[in-house]
């Protein structure tokens, strides 16, 4: 495993407490992210290097693209969004209030299908549940989980990574494209490969995996056999989460958190909670949209 310091920059001004879940529009030419503690929606136009946001009404554990505007997942559930007037509309409720989950990280497949998990806040429980969303309806992939997130597929759209940070590994599903449907897991990384604990997670064209190492202080490139390919360290110990955007997806976003830090640490890592952006040397993938 090659250990490099790339040169990196702060994208945006702002500093969340939990940074979460960038994912860039093509159409708007803008990277999304959110601050799951403010909460917050994050909008960056790199072209003009102004940054909008839109305060939230629950904690929000991620934003995707959809055919039209975002989806946000929502501590209660998923929540159709519109940028343009800062409309708010409810979508899907995953489980009932009673469960006392949030919902964490999202994504879409190539068929537009939407894929988010729940969990306890801060992982305090094993209750979790990864659901894939289609027409309308919800349905329970993967449980019990206690921290789900990084769900991204290969090129080919063969194979679904995943993770739960809690246990520390990072899975490779077979995946059939056609019906959605999950088989055969393998461990791509195992539990001490890497420093820290897998987070948010992303595939670039070479197929490579993007894992966010949070409390790891950086980002590993890894190949679709599991061998490390190289580890980015970064001025940061929590990297949350990464993505691809610009014109021609050769940024590299990461979202980082200053959440339960010391004084002496944020004293170190000025930059903890901000959106960081460096040059991978490689392109990525786009991002699919939320068929409905």
């Amino acid at each position: 495993m090659r250990t490099l310091v790339p040169d990196v920059v702060q994208a945006s001004p702002g500093i969340a407490t939990l940074g979460e879940s960038p994912v860039w529009c093509p159409l708007r030419r803008v990277l999304y992210w959110v601050d799951v503690r403010a909460p917050v929606l994050y909008a960056l136009d790199p072209a003009s290097g102004r940054t909008s946001h839109w305060a939230l009404p629950e904690i929000v554990g991620g934003v995707t693209l959809a055919t039209h505007g975002l989806v946000l997942a929502l501590r209660s559930g998923l929540f159709r969004f519109d940028p343009d007037d800062g409309g708010l509309e409810p979508l899907l409720a995953l489980e009932p209030p009673s469960a006392d989950n949030r919902l964490n990280d999202v994504k879409c497949d190539r068929a537009g299908r939407l894929w988010v998990g729940t969990m306890r806040d801060f992982g305090a429980a094993t209750t979790g549940t990864l659901y894939r969303v289609a027409h309308g309806v919800a349905t329970a992939m993967l449980a019990p989980l206690t921290i789900p997130n990084g769900p991204c597929w290969s090129p080919d759209g063969a194979t679904f990574y995943f993770a739960d940070t809690a246990d520390e590994t990072i899975r490779a599903y077979a995946f059939d494209a056609a019906r959605g449907e999950l088989s055969a897991v393998r461990t791509l990384v195992a539990r001490g490969t890497l420093p820290g604990r897998p987070d948010g997670a992303t595939v670039d064209a070479e197929g490579f995996v993007w894992s966010a190492r949070y409390g790891g202080g950086g980002v590993a490139r890894i190949d679709p056999d599991g061998a490390v390919e190289r580890f980015l360290r970064l001025p940061v110990t929590q990297v949350s989460s990464v993505m691809f955007g610009g014109a021609d997806l050769d940024v590299l976003y990461l979202t980082t958190s200053r959440q339960k830090l010391d004084a002496a640490t944020l004293a170190r890592e000025p930059l903890a909670g901000a959106l960081l952006a460096l040059d991978p040397r490689v392109r990525g993938l786009p991002e699919h949209r939320f068929a409905g």
